[in-house]
């Protein structure tokens, strides 16, 4: 498999994860447009309040550079300013096998 995957872990503010979660909701829609990302998904954490993480597979290095410089991405990075508690933490991996890719 070329197919490269993300998981992204968003830790937010207390009280703030609700607005986190729209403004990342918005970044879902746009990303429908995107040729190149097959999957992006969105979760909040069961057990706590504060957490967000995505689940991403991108057809090629090309589909994953393309989202990352999208005027999507770029628009919701104000929007994100004082929401978060840091910088989102990226895990790049490489799938090997699995069932509905």
């Amino acid at each position: 498999m070329s197919k490269i995957a993300v998981i992204a872990k968003l830790t937010t503010n207390e009280g703030k994860r609700d607005e986190v979660v729209a403004v990342m909701t918005a970044m879902v829609e746009a990303v429908n447009a995107e040729a190149g990302t097959e999957i992006y998904a969105l979760h909040t954490q069961a057990d706590d309040d504060v957490t967000i993480w995505f689940y991403e597979l991108y057809t090629d290095k090309d589909s994953l550079k393309a989202h990352g410089t999208s005027e999507a991405m770029a628009a919701s990075g104000p929007k994100l300013k004082g929401l978060l508690a840091g910088r989102p933490e990226i895990i790049m991996l490489n799938p090997v096998a699995a069932k509905g890719l």
